[in-house]
C-alpha cells in the first residue's frame, strides 16, 4: 500500500492517513486515524478482518513477518477448496486475511464484520445501501455463515455469522465503512427508515463536516455497525478533483 494523503484537523483533535493500492477517486482506501494522544484502542471481538489478494501469499507473509507483523496462521491451502491463504496481525493488532489470487487492480477487497443475524443484517445492506447478496459461504463444519455484500464483485462486505452468537464486543479500534452518495439528504431518508424497520439508528444527521466542509451523513446497522456516507462531490473536491459538467 501507498499513501494516498494525510490530512490533520486540530480543532477536532485528530489526524488521518489514506492508504491504498491506487488513487482513492477509483480505489478502496484504508483511513488511519490518530486521535491526539490516544495510544491504544480495544479491538474486541466482533471486527473480522481485513482482506488483501496477492499473487505470492508466501513472499508478502515474510515481508509482514520482517516489518514486524505477527503471523497468526502460516499460509496454506484452505481444507475442501484450493484457496491458500494466511492470517496475520499489524502491530495495533488488526487481522488481516491475505489470499492467493492473480493479479487484480484492486488487492484490497474485503472488509468481514462479525453480526448476531445474517438475514437482518443482509436485508438492511441491500434495503439501506443497495448492496447485492453477490454469494453465500455456508460452513457447517466450522459453524459459521458468511454472505457477501456489495456493488460488484471487487470490493465486498463480508457479513460473518457464527451459529449461536447473537452479540460481539465492538470496542472502540474499529470506526466505520465509508460509502459514496450524489445526495446525503435523500440517502440518510432511505436509511431512516430501514433503522425503524430493522433496527440501528443515526448517529450524525445529513451536513457538512466541521473543519472539512464534506457532507456526510453516519449511521449504525441493526449490529452496531457504523457507516458514512458522503457526498460524492464534496469528496472529489478534498482529493482535487475537478467535476465533470
Amino acid at each position: 500500500m501507498k499513501v494516498s494523503r494525510k490530512r490533520d484537523v486540530p480543532k477536532e483533535k485528530y489526524s488521518n492517513a489514506f492508504m491504498g493500492f491506487g488513487p482513492e477517486k477509483s480505489h478502496f482506501a484504508v483511513e488511519l486515524t490518530y486521535n491526539y494522544n490516544v495510544s491504544s484502542y480495544d479491538i474486541g471481538d466482533g471486527l473480522g478482518h481485513f482482506t488483501i489478494s496477492t499473487q505470492d501469499v508466501y513472499k508478502m507473509v515474510e515481508t509482514v513477518r520482517a516489518k514486524g507483523g505477527n503471523v497468526t496462521r502460516e499460509p496454506g491451502p484452505v481444507k475442501g477448496c484450493s484457496s491458500i491463504i494466511a492470517f496475520v496481525k499489524d502491530p495495533d493488532g488488526y487481522t488481516f486475511e491475505l489470499i492467493q489470487r492473480g493479479p487484480t487492480p484492486e488487492p484490497f477487497c474485503q472488509v468481514t464484520l462479525r453480526v448476531g443475524d445474517l438475514e437482518r443484517a443482509i436485508k438492511f445492506y441491500e434495503k439501506a445501501l443497495g448492496m447485492r447478496l453477490l454469494r453465500r459461504i455456508e460452513r457447517p463444519d466450522h459453524k459459521y455463515t458468511i454472505g457477501m455484500m456489495g456493488y460488484n464483485e471487487s470490493v465486498v462486505l463480508g457479513l460473518a455469522y457464527n451459529y449461536g452468537v447473537t452479540e460481539y464486543k465492538k470496542g472502540n479500534a474499529y470506526a466505520q465503512i465509508a460509502i459514496g452518495t450524489d445526495d446525503v439528504y435523500k440517502s440518510g431518508e432511505v436509511v431512516r427508515m430501514v433503522n425503524k424497520e430493522l433496527g440501528g439508528n443515526i448517529t450524525r444527521e445529513p451536513g457538512p463536516l466541521p473543519g472539512i466542509g464534506t457532507k456526510i451523513v453516519s449511521f449504525l446497522d441493526p449490529d452496531g455497525w457504523k457507516t458514512v456516507l458522503v457526498d460524492n462531490k464534496d469528496f472529489m473536491k478534498e482529493l482535487g478533483v475537478r467535476s465533470q459538467g
